[in-house]
């Protein structure tokens, strides 16, 4: 760039200024082109969520490589969350998290940065700019519990001696006298806390508050490598998690307060492909309960999964086929068994093909091969190409304990007509007899009351978790108990 405007200006100036002044000087002007462009230091940003907003803080800074970056969420805990990689080039700045799961692509122009956050699904704009924002109006979260609890909680933690990890969580008691039965939360996919917090929402939290009120002790913990848990997150597999949770498992037996025969796992979407990994693997388990847990393998999963989100979002029918079709073939080359170095050369090729075949106006809306690219990077990665070829029902088919199965209605992310028919064909053939599995009308993926049920929805409904699971799930628990 710096040389065709040299080019250019050389012309006119080139007579009056001596040439070596004239080569300063252009040195002088890529230099100040180059530090125009550095992104080093802090931008901010806000989510819009109807008429609230979520403040973020990003704070890059420059290495000999390229960058690193932070991301803090002013309005909610703020603990900075690392980024995994930063790509900046070109004024076109994109970025992954290891935690939360949160994705960015935008393009600086005139001192501000305009792109899309991406987190579990939902994308909304974001504007990035160097000048700080001021608090407005948070979004409303009416259920979330507030101290003082008529119970106890006890922050714990405990060690996956399989995998050398040591994991933090917290236990809460119905009262310091007995033993209680018990469960253990298992979060879903992403990087999650004990609460399993997501837009301001702590679905965990609540739960956790709920069932202990109603007499149920319950333990949930951070994923390893989140917040007070030890580890690595970006490596693991929903199989390195069961081993957590085993260890979980495990700490509960030790514990006086507890009743050791009536330990019970709740998982959420991937906690609900979990919790039967577990329940195939030990006998101290006695209960399972699945909130929208996958039925069928991951691969069947992700494909409905965009289909369903993209006709939410009002995509035209030519562009949910080409994207259909890309996701498809991207599935089929990770899921071929060939050797890592092979997999990666024709990953790359086909996302590099299909980014060429774009129309010049969708091209103009990712801005570059690079950024088109990152949008599917988390495919090829340890945790994905596990859950793409890992089939439930080869857990399902073992489980003969009570189980309960629930999904919402308007769940896009894991649809009930796509596997609830598939576990309970898996709970057949294990010849289970205490099984129950429930379509709920009306709740999205996170079992909120929705519209469409669309990711796009979750921060902006102000309900956590819809009293119709809360009292579906609980008078379960209390027949089986």
């Amino acid at each position: 760039m710096c040389g065709q405007l040299f080019c250019k200006i050389l012309g006119p100036i080139k007579r009056i200024i001596p040439m070596k002044k004239l080569i300063l000087l252009f040195a002088l002007f890529c230099l100040q082109n180059i530090q125009a462009q550095d992104i080093t230091g802090d931008w901010y940003g806000a989510l819009k969520i109807g008429v609230n907003q979520l403040r973020l803080n990003l704070n890059f800074t420059k290495t000999d490589t390229g960058y690193t970056g932070k991301l803090i969420s002013l309005d909610q805990n703020n603990t900075p969350i690392p980024m995994q990689w930063v790509k900046f080039n070109n004024q076109e700045l994109s970025f992954k998290t290891t935690i939360a799961n949160i994705e960015y692509s935008g393009v600086w122009k005139d001192n501000l940065i305009e792109g899309i956050f991406k987190q579990g699904g939902m994308s909304l704009p974001l504007q990035l700019g160097r000048a700080k924002i001021e608090k407005k109006t948070t979004a409303k979260r009416p259920q979330e519990p507030k101290a003082p609890f008529p119970y106890l909680s006890e922050d714990v933690s405990f060690f996956n001696a399989t995998d050398s990890v040591t994991l933090a969580g917290t236990l809460t008691l119905p009262s310091a006298q007995g033993k209680f039965p018990v469960v253990v939360l298992i979060s879903g996919s992403g990087p999650q806390d004990r609460n399993e917090e997501l837009l301001g929402h702590k679905p965990f939290l609540l739960l956790a508050d709920h069932l202990t009120r109603n007499g149920i002790a319950v333990l949930r913990y951070d994923d390893r490598g989140v917040a007070k848990s030890k580890g690595k997150f970006s490596s693991a597999t929903s199989a390195d998690f069961a081993k957590d949770v085993l260890a979980a498992v495990g700490y509960l037996k030790t514990r006086k307060e507890i009743d050791p025969k009536k330990i019970g796992l709740i998982g959420h979407s991937e906690g609900g492909l979990i919790a039967p990994m577990v329940a195939a693997q030990s006998k101290d388990i006695a209960y399972l309960v699945l909130l929208a847990g996958p039925g069928v393998p991951g691969k069947d999963v992700i494909l409905l999964q965009e289909q369903l989100i993209s006709k939410s979002l009002g995509t035209s029918a030519a562009d949910m086929k080409a994207s259909g079709d890309l996701m498809k073939q991207l599935l089929d080359i990770l899921t071929t068994g060939k050797d890592s170095a092979a997999v990666n050369k024709e990953f790359k090729t086909a996302i590099s093909h299909a980014y060429q075949n774009l129309p010049d106006s969708t091209k103009k809306k990712f801005g570059s091969e690079s950024v088109f690219i990152s949008q599917y990077a988390a495919l090829n990665e340890p945790w994905m190409k596990y859950f793409l070829v890992y089939d439930p029902s080869t857990s399902l088919k073992k489980i003969k304990i009570p189980l309960l199965a629930l999904n919402g209605s308007l769940d896009l992310q894991v649809s009930p007509a796509q596997n609830l028919p598939a576990i309970k064909q898996s709970l057949d053939k294990a010849r289970n007899k205490k099984y129950k599995i429930k379509e709920l009308p009306g709740l999205n993926h996170l079992f909120q009351e929705a519209k469409t049920g669309s990711p796009n929805e979750y921060a902006g409904i102000e309900q956590t978790l819809s009293p119709i699971m809360l009292t579906e799930l609980t008078n379960w628990l209390k027949s089986i108990l």
